[in-house]
């Protein structure tokens, strides 16, 4: 398998053009024809002398992805299941606000997470992707906004897999969808969430970056999360909101609880009155998340006056609290859901 390369930063291929007697200045062109122009093979880059693209072609691939499944919705959300060189596949979406077009990105092919309301976990983690893996899911997505006059606004990294458990690769990508001369990505318009990797949450805060972070909560309580989410036995919910609290004090930043509402299980009141003792401290925002049903699960999804007296309260205890506007609900929207079906039927 050749090396992909989006997994090369512009440092990287000027460096690999010099490496091959071409001035630094054409590793530059490559990353303008990746990012700007966005071409699929390397053909298509026709400031390159052909020696060059021969050479890009030799050493290089530039298919990172193959189009299993395209699902689209009625409210403009578009999920991809792609297919990877070892046969793997991961989902993509593209959900359409009012805001711009979001793309929410996978990091691992399965997580072995566990938490027991989640799709995306069954079948356990099979490997990470690489950066260039992430990249590519972004860079595709554009593509297809490209042939609508359309761009990718924000990046959700929230979907299957633990990006603090990817760390590197999660980094590098970041790093690439920031880049002035690239996608050129606002810091502020990218989310990185993660089900509580106490070590580097610690880490995420010495990164100095804008980008936003989101906890993947779901419980107001140790014993409650450790049921819902088998990591919290390594990491448990005291050293999860205490490593948010160094990332706060050193970043200034706003954190996000996503708080996946499960009916009878972590959504009645005492619940609620519990989380905002937790949280009304913190400069923050919870998301409620209705919990979509996975066949291969019990839980069902909490009643809508349910929802609205949970969120009721959290609000009357000063914490900020949404609840979060379901997309793609007519098209498997569950993260993993698409993938597990192929799994199945594979």
């Amino acid at each position: 398998m050749k090396p992909l390369i989006y997994d090369f930063s512009l440092e990287e291929l000027q460096q690999w053009a010099k490496d091959n007697g071409e001035p630094a200045f054409r590793g530059g062109q490559i990353f303008d024809w990746l990012y700007v122009k966005r071409v699929s093979d390397f053909e298509s880059m026709s400031n390159l002398s052909k020696a060059l693209r021969m050479k890009l072609n030799d050493q290089f691939s530039i298919i990172a992805l193959t189009e299993i499944t395209k699902l689209e919705s009625k409210d403009g959300t578009v999920k991809f299941l792609f297919g990877l060189h070892d046969d793997h596949a991961i989902e993509t979406v593209i959900m359409k606000h009012n805001y711009g077009n979001s793309v929410c990105v996978t990091t691992q092919v399965g997580c072995r997470i566990g938490c027991t309301f989640c799709a995306s976990t069954l079948g356990g983690l099979k490997r990470d992707l690489t950066a260039g893996e992430i990249v590519a899911q972004v860079v595709r997505s554009q593509q297809i906004l490209d042939a609508r006059g359309e761009r990718v606004s924000s990046i959700v990294i929230m979907g299957t897999g633990e990006p603090f458990e990817n760390y590197d690769a999660t980094m590098r990508f970041l790093r690439l969808m920031i880049h002035e001369k690239g996608l050129n990505i606002g810091q502020r318009h990218i989310t990185v969430s993660t089900s509580g990797i106490v070590p580097n949450i610690y880490k995420f805060a010495e990164e100095d970056t804008q980008i936003n972070l989101a906890i993947s909560i779901h419980a107001p309580n140790d014993a409650l999360r450790s049921k819902l989410m088998p990591v919290n036995r390594r990491y448990p919910f005291d050293d999860v909101i205490e490593s948010l609290r160094y990332y706060q004090a050193k970043t200034g930043r706003r954190i996000s609880f996503e708080y996946a509402l499960i009916g009878g299980v972590n959504d009645q009141p005492e619940h609620a009155k519990e989380l905002a003792g937790v949280l009304k401290t913190m400069l923050c925002h919870v998301n409620l998340i209705p919990v979509n049903h996975v066949p291969e699960r019990k839980y069902v999804r909490t009643s809508r006056n349910d929802i609205f007296e949970f969120q009721r309260i959290l609000a009357d205890q000063g914490v900020n609290v949404t609840i979060r506007r379901e997309q793609g609900h007519d098209i498997a929207a569950a993260c993993g859901q698409l993938r597990a079906k192929h799994m199945e039927l594979g």
